[in-house]
């Protein structure tokens, strides 16, 4: 019977499982009410208890053999009998009834995997055990299984689905394990840190460890081994109800950071150049859960456990912590308007679990033993009284600026990166056309003056040795015309004849040689006209690289804008983050996230509103609008921009620090942040006057404060004053110098070191109207 129950069981845990694989659909933070029926299974949020029955030990079944177990269980009803005599019994109902042959399989799907899906999905989670010493609350949770797989506790299998159904390269785990021994939390991971702080969040409430260790987990054997590392570092002892029981509260806490798939959270690389790519540019949307895994120190009477000494302290906290445990449990069911979280450090570390965001499955251990039935009556009524606390579930999900901001840094490094690349090369291309141009054009003039004087020597010597033979050749006619075997005058000699048709064929072949040479010059100098239009080509060329050397500069300067658009908004970005924290953290999380407008911006428009609206109303609706600003922005963030880069935003900046300087309330914050010494630097550092005659406004409402004229003096206000009086043209900022210097002049101890360092002074140099406004200051002093 008890088999089939326990498998009817297991196949509506599986039920569940394959329910909650659903899509996620994000609903609303339910809202506590007060449940009077009993069923329990249609409140959500509600924390689920589970009952697990320990079977008898090899003492119990001595000593008891004689006598019925004390309760006796009903699994397909979901009920627990506990027997006050042999005809008398009291029912009680849960959410889950876990008989002694149920599995460690069995217990991990109806009591933690719907605690640990909604982990996965952006919830915070916990899962604890509670009972009697010796009833199997280590077993149930934090059972390695080294030696039998089946024995695993929950623990080890929620790491499992973990690991299972995340992607590490998107998303990452990490774990902290601890232990609250004697009202000490103390680090299981690294022993040498024995006494950590508990942090709370003043405006949220929310509970932090930040002194923990934290460690990253990849795989299911790094997470065992820290485990079994965890449980040497536990303390324990041997008391008569248990050899091993623990003596102090683990705690074990896994963080799950998951993305959002199915956001546009990247850059494209296709756009990367593209002067409006900040345009498309959108935060990974993540969802942060965390896991809290609870194994209580075991509750237990002395006279049964025989504690003595150190053992007995031990027992008298642990007993201490689970009481004010039991009285949070108790005032959270009865609607109670104060919950005594504060008494234990146990019920610090577990306030969000009871009553607050978290999904939290209570599983009680008890044994069957008639002897113990008091702490086992004990014992479920904690858990009845556990099912009725309600938790106000939300979902953890913000958007990840740190991951943006990293990828945008990287694609940033890359385009500078590529861009010097680009432009190394092109300077590279230009330098080798340039110098191949210039080797090519000297090579040309050297060839051609080497071919010119190759000619002109070749022709000179032809003519000169033509010259020659002529002369000779002129020689031998006149010795032969010299001759006296000459006949008649009127006949010619053959022989002359034919010497003069040799001259003139030797004529003839001079005058072709001639042309030649001439023909040979003349295509010389084409060549060499082509070579000087190879050169002015050559410069063409060269002046055309110049000019794309000279856009490509021009492309450098705009792609260094376009990193400082990008880096102002990485500024940008950071601002939006810190305004989405704040939303958060004020419970904004259901609506709609917008932009952000930055400080500046705001100031303006509000500037720009009142100087629409009437005079006579601007005064009214000047202060809330400011301390509306103060409100949302922060002092110390409207300071920051006194020192800002950008002169209007440190304009804009003073004169929101001068309007709240105005009223009283606001005086001793400004000066308790800096404001003063912000204000007084402006004017030394800064030369506009509007700076200064706003800055001195400032000065002159916070000087109106008996508490802030000695700080005003010691950090040099006065020489400060008197420098700005000396050299500024506006007779308003002589007006409000003149009202800084007169409300110090009421506080008699200071006007002597007034007079001494050219207070008094300075009001000589002012005008009639600077005067006689200052007199009046002093008349109504």
């Amino acid at each position: 019977m008890a088999t089939s129950q326990g498998g009817n069981g297991h196949r509506n845990g599986t039920h569940t499982h394959r329910a909650s694989l659903k899509p996620h659909v994000k609903s609303k933070p339910v809202q506590r009410r007060n449940s009077t029926g009993k069923d329990h299974a249609a409140v959500p949020g509600r924390v689920r208890v589970a009952v697990r029955l320990r079977p008898r030990n090899a003492e119990e079944s001595v000593a008891d053999a004689d006598f019925a177990d004390c309760v006796e269980l009903q699994p397909e009803l979901k009920r627990l009998k506990l027997r006050k005599n042999n005809w008398d019994a009291d029912t009680y109902e849960f959410d889950e009834v876990l008989t002694e042959f149920s599995s460690q399989k069995r217990v991990y799907e109806v009591v933690a995997r719907p605690v640990v899906e909604s982990v996965l999905d952006g919830y915070n989670g916990t899962i604890m055990a509670y009972g009697q010493t010796g009833t199997g609350k280590t077993y149930t949770l934090g059972r390695l299984g080294e030696e039998d797989n089946a024995a695993r506790g929950i623990m080890v299998r929620a790491m499992e689905d973990i690991l299972a159904n995340i992607s590490l390269e998107t998303d990452s785990i990490s774990v902290s394990y601890l232990q609250l021994y004697m009202e000490t939390i103390q680090d299981l991971l690294d022993p040498a840190n024995d006494n950590i702080a508990i942090v709370e969040d003043p405006k949220t409430g929310d509970v932090s460890l930040p002194g923990a260790s934290l460690v990253d987990i990849r795989d299911q054997q790094s997470f065992v081994e820290l485990l079994r590392l965890g449980e040497a570092h536990r303390f324990a002892a041997n008391t008569k109800l248990n050899t091993e029981s623990s003596r102090s509260h683990a705690i074990l806490m896994v963080h799950v950071k998951r993305s959002v798939k199915g956001r546009d959270a990247a850059l494209s690389s296709e756009n990367g150049n593209h002067p409006h790519m900040v345009k498309s540019i959108k935060p990974p949307l993540v969802r942060k859960g965390k896991l809290v895994v609870v194994d209580l120190a075991g509750s237990e009477r002395i006279d049964k456990s025989g504690s003595e000494g150190h053992t007995l302290e031990e027992a008298k906290s642990i007993n201490l912590s689970l009481s004010a445990l039991g009285k949070c449990i108790n005032a959270l069911a009865e609607n109670s308007a104060h919950v005594p979280f504060r008494d234990s450090k146990l019920t610090r570390l577990l306030r969000d679990s009871f009553g607050g965001t978290a999904r939290t499955s209570l599983v009680i251990t008890i044994g069957p033993s008639p002897r113990h039935r008091g702490e086992t009556a004990s014992t479920i009524m904690f858990g009845q009284r556990a099912m009725k606390v309600e938790n106000m579930v939300k979902l953890k999900e913000e958007f990840d600026y740190k991951s943006l901001s990293r990828r945008l840094d990287i694609e940033l490094d890359k385009l500078i990166v590529e861009h010097e690349r680009q432009q190394k090369a092109f300077e590279d291309e230009v330098e080798r056309l340039a110098t191949e141009a210039q080797e090519r054009i000297s090579d040309a003039e050297r060839n051609y003056v080497d071919s010119l004087e190759k000619e002109r020597s070749k022709y000179q010597k032809d003519y000169m040795e033509s010259i020659k033979k002529l002369e000779e050749q002129l020689v031998m006619n006149q010795r032969k015309n010299e001759k006296p075997h000459m006949k008649s005058s009127g006949e010619i000699p053959r022989v002359s004849l034919e010497e003069l048709a040799d001259l003139k064929k030797m004529l003839q072949k001079e005058t072709h040689l001639r042309k030649a040479a001439e023909g040979e010059v003349n295509n010389l100098k084409s060549q060499v006209a082509e070579l000087k239009k190879s050169e002015a080509s050559g410069k063409s060329e060269i002046s055309k690289l110049h000019n794309m050397l000279e856009d490509k500069e021009q492309q450098t300067k705009k792609l260094e804008g376009e990193i400082a658009i990008l880096q102002s908004h990485l500024l940008q970005l950071r601002l939006e983050a810190d305004e989405t924290r704040r939303h958060y953290d004020r419970g904004g999380l259901e609506k709609e996230t917008g932009d952000l407008n930055s400080l500046p911006s705001q100031v303006k428009q509000q500037e720009q509103q009142q100087q629409q609206q009437p005079q006579e109303a601007s005064g009214n609706r000047e202060k809330p609008s400011i301390a509306k600003l103060f409100e949302q922005v922060g002092l110390q963030k409207i300071l920051s921009l006194l020192e800002a880069e950008d002169a209007d935003v440190r304009i804009h900046a003073v004169k929101v620090v001068a309007n709240l300087a105005a009223e009283e309330t606001n005086q001793g914050k400004i000066v308790e942040a800096g404001g003063l010494t912000s204000l007084l630097n402006l004017l030394k550092s800064s030369q506009d006057e509007t700076i200064h005659r706003v800055a001195a406004g400032a000065i002159a409402n916070l000087a109106m404060n008996e508490a802030n004229q000695e700080l005003i003096m010691v950090q040099g206000g006065i020489s400060l004053l008197s420098m700005t009086a000396a050299n500024a043209e506006d007779p308003q900022t002589l007006r409000m110098v003149a009202g800084a210097i007169a409300n110090l002049c009421g506080n008699d101890k200071l006007q002597t070191k007034l007079r001494s360092e050219g207070g008094i002074k300075a009001h000589w140099e002012w005008s009639d109207a600077d005067i006689l406004m200052f007199m009046h200051k002093l008349l109504v002093e």
